[in-house]
């Protein structure tokens, strides 16, 4: 069984958000992110899939940082092996779970 999180899948999740930044298409959003890494305002990737490691095994779809309800949150996507699709929502500045939506 594959481990979700290998150092190539880091490696590029972390190409994934600083392309796409916290909202797709906006110019300048990876320094906003850096920015807010930089301050303590939000762990890093690679922490953020260090704590789900032990809960959460398969492939990562799709990841983003987004500003939602005054805070910063990771929303993750992730298809495991039995086929279910969770989508995470994680509290960016204190790693915690916030929401886990099963799509099948």
């Amino acid at each position: 069984m594959r481990m979700l999180f290998n150092f190539s899948q880091r490696v590029l999740l972390t190409l994934v958000l600083l392309s796409h930044g916290l909202t797709a298409g906006a110019e300048g959003d990876h320094v906003e992110a850096r920015r807010l890494l930089e301050s303590g305002d939000i762990l890093s990737l690679e922490v953020i899939l260090d704590k789900l490691r032990p809960q959460y095994s398969g492939e990562i779809i799709e990841v983003e940082l987004e500003r939602e309800a005054g805070r910063n949150v990771y929303e993750l996507e992730i298809l495991g092996g039995d086929g279910i699709v969770h989508e995470l929502y994680i509290d960016a500045k204190t790693g915690d779970i916030l929401r886990d939506k099963k799509d099948d």
